[in-house]
């Protein structure tokens, strides 16, 4: 084994860079080329089905099966252009991952050969066995029957010989089963519901969309190494390994150079990206050593999603392709950074305006206020939820440590925007706001500059924090599907707009007998008036401090906010009454579908946690201790012949340090083994729990534990046993690409 690390070590260091040869055009010549876009519908579709397409993928109109038809031929002509021979539908089941199954073009003619066919029928739907995907108790194993239904706001592309459709998953029973479709109705919701707050301030809008740009970090590292590292293999991170003598504490690495042989990965990703519309635009060092970034151009959301999922599967290939493997898990490695994914999420409406974004007149900025507020009345009222939406057994590693949001939900506004709403709130409201005649609307507050963006400092302590027209959900972890947060994020912004639009209402005829019966004037009172209700009503979400302060779990505690640490316990807040509600109101999720996901939720943190105890207790027992003994044997054959040398004194003395280490390892091998039976045994206990939640709750507080205790003990003996002994890559051969 030995033999084989230090062989796998110096493959690594002396590989050099693929040669990756870029397309002749410059990319925004060959973006898009794997995708069926508007351009190729424009080409490949009748001119009346292609205006449908367009009014169903804007307008959300009803897909007619005839113009399905008339899609899925030209669809197909295009695809056997570029050499496609199969199709799928490409969807999101509740893994964290993407599903498949491939189909041919290939019919019976009935003639006795074969013909390439491929109808609207099987363009809009097929049917995957749902039982083997999780359900969370909605199908039974021998129920198996589900649907995937195509969704046409999100382009079909080509990978390799296969035409991907994104599609939506749902039980035979119409449950969804995915993470797509009640993403889809949360949009919905937050665009009706902001489009109808929009109308006070102009009636044009028609519709207003949720923006999503993701930033994605990963590690990448010598596919020798981790295939030589069972716990990365089989558990996305490693289980031990102690620090490297040198790490990220120098800085050096966060915005260096790139090394080659991640640059030659970089272009090679990026061209592949862009071919498949993935808009990339940035690439650069992250702090950790090995860690990197990449993140697009921001999009509409439901098209982000499906692109970041895309790109992480693009990722895990690629890197294969260079003699990687990229790394998705939060925290691969103790005592460096962890990775996250985050969201920069905004509002805009269609004729352009960015809702979070100050404008140039005292409406405008009314309107920014406005938006702005309600987004942290959804925070607020749902910061627990928020919280759940991006928790997992995999993220709970990264959250609250000094690198990443903590496990705190709250809102960073910079100093200008704070001092705005308070100014709002304890401002004489009589004196506040007034109808100018011609002039229009005066807002007495204070100027906001239009470079309001530039003004506004960064928190990196703070899990949502406004930056200048836009919010950055940074809690969002690495290998997480991003629909999760956003779903629970526009969710909780509709349901605050719904709330606020019917309280204006209610105010308006009462406000214009205030204000001379001007119905414009007391619509733009009666939202002041609602607006300070809110500001204060959401102050205890906002915090422009440390968030890695003790102190803050304290205050946050007496604000009110959740401040659970426990991954299970923290899911308990989809089944929250006000969650159910919320969901249900805005027909996003019913209780049964909410109540089926926790069950999938807690199932999963059990079954990882389970895999790395087990991981750990076999590489403890088949790896490190034999390893350990080994030398410890040799170290005991060391002593023996010193005394059978030396005289008893002088034998005593030269062998102190190696008795000192034989006694060392006896303690801790005897340590690790007694934390191995440990594990074993707090393990079969929590398997006969028959509750998921109970059962991922003593996962949680009697397995998790002796999993950092028995990693203690392994990390000493790393730095006492023999180098030339060691089975596994030590951190400082993993961390450090050449």
């Amino acid at each position: 084994m030995e033999a084989l690390r230090f062989q796998m070590v110096g493959e690594a260091f002396a590989k050099k860079p693929l040669d990756v040869k870029a397309p002749s055009e410059r990319p925004y010549e060959y973006f898009g080329k794997k995708v069926f876009n508007r351009e190729k519908m424009y080409k490949y579709l009748p001119k009346d089905v292609y205006e449908k397409m367009i009014d169903v993928i804007d307008n959300g109109a009803r897909l007619e099966r005839n113009i399905a038809d008339a899609v899925a031929t030209g669809m197909m002509q295009w695809a056997k252009e570029n050499g496609v021979t199969h199709y799928t539908h490409w969807f999101q089941p509740l893994t964290e991952g993407t599903a498949e199954k491939h189909d041919s073009f290939i019919e019976h003619d009935g003639k006795g050969g074969m013909i390439e066919e491929f109808s609207g029928k099987l363009l809009v739907q097929q049917e995957p066995d749902a039982s083997s995907f999780p359900s969370g108790g909605i199908r039974a194993t021998f129920e198996a029957r589900g649907y995937s239904a195509w969704d046409p706001t999100s382009p079909v592309f080509i990978i390799d010989d296969t035409l991907c459709i994104p599609t939506i998953f749902i039980s035979y029973t119409g449950e969804a089963l995915d993470y797509k479709a009640p993403l889809l109705r949360a949009l919905k919701a937050v665009n009706v519901a902001a489009t109808d707050v929009c109308h006070y301030f102009d009636t044009a809008v028609k519709k207003v969309t949720s923006n999503l740009g993701w930033e994605q970090e990963y590690f990448l590292v010598d596919e020798g190494l981790y295939a030589a590292r069972p716990d990365l293999l089989l558990t996305g991170r490693t289980l031990m390994g102690h620090d490297s003598a040198k790490n990220q504490q120098m800085d050096d690495h966060y915005f260096g150079s790139i090394p080659e042989r991640v640059a030659a990965f970089m272009k090679d990703l990026e061209i592949q990206a862009l071919e498949l519309g993935i808009p990339c635009k940035t690439r650069h060092n992250e702090v950790a050593p090995n860690q990197f970034e990449v993140a697009p151009i921001f999009e509409e959301t439901n098209l982000a999603v499906d692109h970041n999922m895309l790109l992480m599967s693009l990722m895990k290939r690629v890197a294969r392709k260079h003699g990687f493997r990229a790394l998705l898990h939060e925290k691969p490695f103790a005592g460096i950074n962890g990775s996250g994914k985050h969201n920069n999420w905004s509002l805009s409406t269609d004729n352009g305006v960015l809702l979070h974004a100050p404008g140039k007149t005292a409406e405008q900025n009314l309107r920014f206020v406005t938006f702005i507020v309600e987004t942290l009345m959804g925070v607020y009222k749902h910061n627990g939820l928020l919280k759940a939406s991006i928790m997992s057994a995999t993220n709970a590693h990264r959250l609250g440590a000094n690198e990443a949001p903590p496990a705190i939900i709250s809102s960073f506004l910079g100093k200008q925007l704070t001092e705005l709403l308070d100014h709002i709130e304890k401002a004489d409201k009589d004196d506040l706001f007034s109808m100018a005649g011609k002039q229009g609307m005066k807002l007495d507050i204070p100027e906001i500059p239009e470079l309001l963006i530039d003004n506004t400092d960064r928190n990196r302590t703070s899990p949502f924090a406004f930056t200048g027209n836009r919010f950055e959900f940074r809690a969002v972890g690495s290998e997480a599907n991003c629909a999760s947060a956003m779903i629970a994020l526009n969710s909780a912004v509709a349901e605050a707009l719904v709330d606020f639009k019917k309280r204006v209402d209610s105010r308006v005829a009462e406000t214009a007998k205030k204000f001379d019966g001007t119905e414009h004037s007391a619509v733009f009172h009666a939202i002041i008036d609602v607006l300070r209700e809110d500001i204060k009503t959401c102050k205890p979400i906002r915090f422009d401090g440390n968030g890695y302060s003790d102190e803050w779990v304290l205050e946050a505690e007496k604000r009110g906010l959740d401040v659970e640490k426990s991954c299970p316990k923290i899911f308990e807040r989809y089944l929250d009454p006000e969650s159910i509600k919320m969901f249900e109101s805005l027909g996003v999720m019913s209780k049964k579908e909410l109540e089926a996901r926790n069950e999938v939720k807690w199932e999963t943190y059990t079954k990882k946690i389970q895999i790395e105890a087990r991981v750990l207790g076999d590489l403890s027992m088949n790896h490190i201790i034999p390893v350990a003994t080994r030398y410890q044997s040799a170290l005991l054959h060391n002593v023996e012949d010193m005394s059978a040398i030396f005289p008893a004194d002088k034998a005593e003395k030269l062998s102190a340090r190696n008795i000192k280490l034989i006694e060392e390892i006896a303690e801790r091998t005897s340590t690790i083994e007694k934390g191995v039976e440990e594990l074993v045994n707090a393990r079969k206990l929590a398997n006969k729990i028959t509750d998921e939640h109970e059962k991922a709750i003593e996962y949680h507080d009697k397995v998790e534990p002796k999993l950092d205790d028995i990693r203690y003990q392994i990390d000493k003996l790393e730095l006492i046993v023999d180098d030339a002994l060691w089975p596994l890559p030590k951190y400082r051969e993993l961390l450090f690409i050449r």
